[in-house]
């Protein structure tokens, strides 16, 4: 009984309060606010739309790519070991011909 009471209170004061709200605000602004919330809402839409599609290009694209840029990925890796090798041999050649250079002096 006394929840029921407390619910018929509520819901009083709920009334009470939507009656003093439509008070403060005009109905012309009222529908305002509705459209031009219903355009922010479009547009956000579209915008969505767009990132979408934008998402899904972006990903074929990227399927398409990841198989190059490994293999290049590796390649690359490859060649740097390569050529880390070559500089040492020649780092190590430089050092034993200055050595026997050193040797030579007149």
């Amino acid at each position: 009984m006394e929840q029921q009471i407390e619910k018929e209170a509520i819901r009083e004061a709920s009334v009470e309060v939507t009656n003093e709200f439509k008070t403060l605000i005009d109905a012309q602004d009222l529908d305002s606010l509705k459209q031009l919330q219903h355009l922010i809402l479009g547009r956000l839409q579209d915008g969505n739309a767009v990132l979408s599609h934008y998402n899904e290009v972006s990903e074929n694209c990227f399927a398409e790519v990841s198989g190059d840029f490994s293999r290049n990925t590796r390649l690359l890796r490859s060649m740097k070991s390569d050529l880390e090798y070559i500089f040492q041999k020649l780092r190590l050649l430089m050092v034993s011909s200055l050595d026997i250079l050193s040797g030579i002096r007149i």
